[in-house]
This record gives C-alpha cells, structure tokens and sequence, in this order.
C-alpha cells in the first residue's frame, strides 16, 4: 500500500493553494486560485474573508478529489498563511465583523509613530522582537476595534475572537470548535512575548487589546483539531500550523544555527536560523520565533521585504506591460545592462531595514527609450537589491553568510537566481522543490501525526535543483550598487 499523503493549506497574500505531499516531500498534486486585492484609499490593503475561506475550500476539494480518484489517503492537514494580516470575526455567526487588514496595510502608521514618541519601542522591542510598524498585527487590531461600530463593547463581552488568516480557517474548518494559532503567528503579532512565550499583558494594554480576543498559542507541531466532516467532507487532524516564512524556512530544512533561506513570493523575507538565542539585531532587523517543537523555543533573525513578486505583478495589471510573470527572464536578458534605470517598489512603504511606512514607489533613470523590457529589468533588480539590503543589515549584526537557499515562485527564473548570486556575492542554492512554504506545513503536520521520527527525515528529503555562483565583475557590481544606494536615498520620505 501507498504511504499517507499530507494537505497542505498555504493561504498566502494573493491566493490560496492547496498541495498535496507524499513522505519525500514531492507534491502529488495542486490546486490555487487568486483573489481580489482591495485598495480602499492610497497605503490600505484588505482582503474579504469570505473570498478567501472559500478558495481555500475550492482548492482543497479540488486536491482531495484527486486523492480519492487516485485511492490515496490524507494522513494530516498542515497550514501556513500570510502572516500579520488581521481579521476579526464574531464567535456565534463565524462572520468577519470587517475585511481583513492585510500585512502590507500602512493605516497605523500615525498610531505607530504616537507609540513611538511617547517612548515605547524600545520596551516593545525587548518583549516581542519586533519594531513599532504597521506591518504587525496589534495596530491594526486596535484600530478595528476602534473604528468598527460597536466592536470594541462586543470584544470586552467576549462575543469576538481575532486572529491571524491560520486562526480563521483552523476556526472555520473546526466548525468553530478551536480558536488556536501557532507560536510563529502569535509573535507577529505585537502582544506575544517571544521570551517566556505567552501573550503579554503589558503589550495588551500598551495597545488597548481585550485578552478574551485572543486565540490559545500550540506548538508548531501540534493538535489544532479535527475538520468537521461537513466542510471537507472527512474529519481530517489539522497537525502543523507555521507562519509562510516560518514555514519555508522547516521546508528549507534550516534547522542548524547560521542557515539561512530568503524566499521570494508577493514580499520577501531573509530568515538566519540563530538555534536558542534570540539575539537583538542592531540594525533595525527582526527577532522572531524560527519555531518551536516539543516545547523548545528556536529562534531567528528575519529582514521583510514587502514588494517582490508584486512588483511583477504591479507590471502585468497595473500597467499592462507583460502579459505573464515568465516573460520578464527573456526581457531582462535581452538587455546587457540595466540602462540607469532602478524601480524602488516601495507601494507600501519599506520595510527592514529603513521602516520606512510613508516611503512611496519611485522609477529612476527613465529616458525616450525606456520601455517594457528596461521596466521589467528593473523590478527583477530591486528584488536583488532588496535582498543585498537585508543581507549588509544582517552582516553588521555579525553574521556570517556564506551561502543562501532561495526558494518561491520567482526563483524558477534563472536570470533573477544569478542575478541574486551577483548582487549578493554568494553562492545561491535552488531546492527541487520550490514551493517550501506549502512543504513547511506539510513537514510540520508529518512531525505531528507520526509519518516522520524527526527533522533528520526532513533533512534527508532536501535536495538541490541548481547552483548558482557569482560571475559579475566587481567594478561593475559596484556600479549597479550605487544606482540603487541613490534611488533609496532619493524616494525615502525621511530624508
């Protein structure tokens, strides 16, 4: 008989998926579906939750069809999600009292910066690892609460529940019989201690947060409850819950002190595996739960970027200059060099290591012959330009960096993985399995229901697609440098 595969729900920022796994961490089969990005006013960005409960139901139905016709099992449910982004949802009905607040949202950020002048950060800082920012989800909860009618009396009541998107589906799926989260989502969050690992009280009141709103805090391996049988048509145990870059670093098997992962989706994010310490960062990076497992607690040092792949999407749908996102490695490699034109995709702000939340995109360098393909370049580049800016941060805190294992949909173009390698003067390593996020729960869900004995098995899963090494002249790496260095400097809105 054929091993038990595991589902994997990976909810991320502009569609859900769902991916079916076997043991060796090869994907059997997957579904996804996008939906509708909401723009109320210029730094807002929402989400209906009822859009995304409903792909993410379509395409687990759809993955699990396939298994039935295949007569496969599903051993586990594993989920990773967008991290940050907020929703709040009333504990009788399941409905969202509001759209959801997603990560890239800059509404607080005059909240952040009162917080901030009154002295708090430093103190915010020690507790959660984290920087006051509207990027975390405590601002935003605060501001549902003030400024939904009635929110803030019904959460004192206890008639409301938040969380992160895993709490709303594990929610959702359980038939409302489990309001949990993981640890890797709850130290997102603004209110979780990273250092005891409980929600913390001064953080609550800090940010005005009724404690009775709060989702109860697992392990990342762990019991999140049975499906009700009505949802997916099975009572399945959801057994693994990371947040999407907790979870890519688990695929990335980035269990050793000193590995890093930087994983290229909508955002991208740089994560150094730093094992039990939680070491303050110098330079404006973050502290964060790597995960934790079996009670024990590992830590990491993580860089945000908030715009990768959605610059590229920003070139199909908002300006209309490519049709898809693979036609952007034959455009940029049809130029030989850059022709001065850099793009700071700072739509929402920018992230680690300037936190910058009134910063706004800007395009440098344009001349008569600018067109499709200099423009294409150009976002390609800022996501290696990005990527070197959280990489020099991480040095100066004293980190070594030897190599780097990327992973997402944007690394599958080879132009931009050697580019990367150019910009960063490292090795950059490619896994064969790209999609780490979805395989991260997976992992995570497998740990829990028995099907793997330890991170030894997920290690001996992992294996390398391609290498890519530096091969760009100094001189000339040098000089794409400083173009960028320029262009930040001349869009950041503190200056």
């Amino acid at each position: 008989m054929s091993e038990p595969l595991i589902l994997s729900i990976d909810q991320g920022t502009t569609s859900s998926r769902a991916m079916l796994f076997e043991k060796d961490g090869s994907s059997m089969a997957v579904a996804q579906r996008e939906f509708t990005q909401i723009y109320p006013q210029s730094g807002w960005v929402e989400h209906d939750p009822e859009e995304i409960w409903d792909t993410t139901l379509s395409v687990c139905k759809e993955v699990l069809q396939t298994a039935a016709e295949k007569g496969r099992t599903v051993a586990a449910i594993g989920i990773t999600n967008q991290r940050e982004t907020t929703v709040i949802w009333d504990r009788k009905t399941g409905k969202a009292i509001h759209n959801a607040i997603v990560w890239q949202d800059r509404r607080t950020a005059p909240f952040c910066k009162e917080l901030k002048n009154a002295g708090h950060e430093e103190k915010v800082t020690a507790r959660t690892g984290l920087l006051l920012d509207p990027y975390f989800s405590g601002t935003k909860v605060n501001w549902l609460l003030d400024n939904v009618p009635g929110a803030r009396e019904r959460a004192e009541q206890g008639e409301l529940a938040f969380g992160t998107m895993d709490s709303f589906l594990i929610w959702r799926l359980t038939g409302g019989q489990v309001h949990a989260t993981d640890t890797t989502n709850a130290c997102r969050t603004l209110l979780f201690n990273i250092h005891n690992n409980q929600w913390d009280d001064d953080q609550l009141a800090m940010l005005n947060v009724p404690k009775n709103l709060l989702p109860t805090v697992h392990d990342c391996a762990a019991d999140f409850g049975q499906t009700d049988k009505n949802v997916l048509g099975a009572s399945l145990p959801i057994c693994g819950v990371a947040g999407d870059q907790h979870a890519a670093s688990i695929g990335q098997v980035c269990f050793e002190e000193g590995m890093v992962k930087s994983t290229y989706g909508t955002g991208c994010f740089v994560m150094l595996n730093t094992g039990d310490k939680a070491i303050a960062s110098k330079n404006k990076m973050l502290t964060t739960v790597a995960y934790r497992l079996n009670g024990k607690t590992t830590y990491a040092i993580e860089g945000s970027i908030f715009v990768a792949g959605a610059a590229i999407q920003w070139l199909r749908d908002g300006l209309g200059v490519i049709k898809s996102a693979d036609e952007t490695e034959s455009m940029a490699k049809d130029l030989s060099n850059n022709q001065g034109v850099y793009l700071v995709p700072a739509f929402t702000g920018m992230g680690a290591p300037y936190w910058d939340p009134d910063a706004r995109g800007a395009l440098y360098g344009l001349t008569r012959d600018t067109g499709p393909k200099e423009l294409a370049r150009a976002a390609l580049e800022s996501v290696c330009f990005q990527t070197m800016d959280l990489f020099n941060a991480i040095k100066s805190d004293g980190a070594s960096l030897d190599t780097v294992r990327v992973d997402g949909g944007m690394v599958k173009n080879n132009w931009l993985s050697q580019t990367l390698s150019d910009i960063l003067n490292v090795p950059v390593q490619r896994p064969m399995q790209t999609e780490t996020t979805a395989l991260g729960a997976a992992y995570l869900a497998g740990l829990q229901c028995g099907i793997y004995q330890s991170l030894d098995d997920l290690t001996a899963n992992w294996q390398q697609d391609q290498a890519f090494t530096p091969n760009m002249e100094q001189a000339d790496r040098e000089q794409a440098i400083a173009g960028w260095e320029n262009a930040v400097k001349r869009t950041r809105s503190t200056l």
